[in-house]
């Protein structure tokens, strides 16, 4: 559907404004249920704004629960057999999924991985490390060890210092243009090592589900490497075809 060009009222943000002319669209049926947006650039184009604040605006529809934004098609991973979207961001996915998880940071360096940026295919080695542990509030068993890997860049390099926003690593990246349009993700099993179960307090040895994640912009610049430890009591992966 051929969509004209909006005016965007004044006194309000330009993201907001995009968000309510999209509101407006979803929910008056002018844009049908499980409908594509228009892409990033037709948006730029019809609200006659920035990508950037595109961007925003649709981060603004996300959080008001109107929609929902999947990088990768046909696989996701589920918790306790309920979908879980972490295009929105691993603790607010989990959390609307049910899971009560804590998480806590065990690592938040700059590190150097030749090896690492050799397979990935980008010249620099350096890396901002981001570790952390999730497990259930409730009685403090295992949930997950997610170790991402974030290329450093000048959007970026200040992370060690100030640590993320809000305790967010998808808040962060977003604050900094970073947003996921695309990727690859590879699923498999693997026995935890001495290191891993004395994380998790769980047994050497105890299978777990690993998903290694890739995610890149619309532009095709790398965003995050992320490795994730799964607890297989809690997390499955779901496949549409």
């Amino acid at each position: 559907m051929v969509r004209k060009a909006a005016v965007l009222s004044p006194g309000v943000a330009k993201p907001e404004r995009i968000a309510t002319v999209l509101e407006r669209e979803i929910r008056t049926g002018a844009i049908g249920f499980g409908e594509r947006l228009q892409s990033e650039n037709e948006l730029v184009q019809r609200f006659s704004v920035s990508r950037n604040t595109v961007r925003k605006g649709l981060e603004e529809l996300s959080s008001r629960g109107l929609i929902t934004t999947r990088v990768g098609i046909g696989s996701f991973v589920t918790f306790d057999g309920k979908m879980v979207d972490d295009a929105i961001g691993w603790s607010k996915a989990l959390a609307d999924a049910g899971a009560n998880a804590e998480a806590r940071t065990l690592r938040l360096e700059v590190i150097r991985d030749a090896a690492l940026a050799e397979r990935l295919g980008i010249a620099n080695p350096d890396f901002i490390a981001v570790d952390r542990v999730r497990s259930n509030a409730n009685d403090g068993h295992a949930i997950s060890i997610e170790r991402s890997r974030l290329p450093l860049s000048p959007e970026l390099e200040e992370i060690p210092l100030k640590g993320l926003r809000e305790g967010s690593l998808h808040k962060t990246l977003r604050s900094a243009g970073l947003i996921p349009a695309g990727g690859e993700e590879w699923a498999d099993l693997e026995m935890l090592t001495a290191e891993d179960a004395a994380i998790l307090g769980c047994p050497v040895g105890a299978p777990f589900l690993r998903t290694r994640r890739l995610t890149r912009t619309e532009d095709g610049r790398l965003i995050e490497y992320v490795t994730s430890l799964l607890n297989p009591a809690h997390f499955a992966l779901y496949l549409e075809f």
